[in-house]
């Protein structure tokens, strides 16, 4: 038989195929990123020192307190971690709403269309949920205790140079950088599900995506 192609597909069949992509690529990193080491084990998304405090990392690292910014770097993505666990409903409801119009440019678009869909109707929801339990978090991961020594030690480094203490505010950084992480593994399996037949686990995945 005719291989099939998207004109052959309903408007039915391209819908629930792409918010089956999406609830499987959401699934799948919701999933790995609220495990332990979901962040921290992981290089593409690890969260590290904060851009504007990177004097603060240099600055201990040559004095000898790798340890002390290494715990910090873990505390920060064991709280990415525990926020992670709450984005799975929101990636839900977002998927929900998707319209005939929605798919049919989410199904032509690039490799990551669905993603940018997704990410546009649940960022700031995402993000609402997450500064919470980022917030909470933050003191079960002691996010801030280990930051008040890197700040002390650094101080005190900087006394005879006049350098001045930069104050990030980590529960904006952490809450970003877990939508950062979370959108770019979600990407991945879109653009997996789009490119490898094996990764199309349902039988819509299977229709939809071979048509196109």
């Amino acid at each position: 038989p005719a291989a099939p192609n998207a004109n052959n597909l309903t408007n039915d069949e391209i819908v629930r195929g792409l918010k089956e992509a999406l609830t499987v690529g959401a699934a799948n990193s919701a999933s790995s990123v609220s495990k332990p080491d979901g962040f921290y084990g992981n290089p593409q998304i690890f969260i590290s020192f904060p851009p504007e405090a990177i004097r603060v990392k240099n600055t201990l690292e040559q004095a000898g307190l790798p340890g002390l910014v290494a715990d910090f770097e873990k505390s920060m993505n064991r709280a990415a971690e525990e926020a992670s666990k709450k984005s799975l409903p929101i990636f839900r409801n977002a998927i929900v709403s998707m319209t005939v119009a929605d798919a049919l440019g989410i199904l032509k678009g690039p490799n990551n269309a669905a993603t940018l869909y997704l990410k546009s109707r649940s960022e700031t929801d995402l993000r609402a949920e997450f500064i919470p339990v980022v917030r909470s978090a933050i003191q079960t991961a002691r996010v801030s205790s280990y930051w008040k020594p890197l700040a002390s030690a650094y101080n005190k480094s900087t006394l005879l140079t006049g350098g001045s203490l930069v104050n990030p505010n980590l529960e904006d950084y952490i809450t970003q950088k877990t939508l950062d992480g979370l959108f770019l593994l979600i990407a991945r399996e879109e653009q997996e599900i789009r490119l490898n037949p094996a990764a199309r686990v349902t039988d819509i995945l299977k229709k939809v995506f071979s048509a196109r």
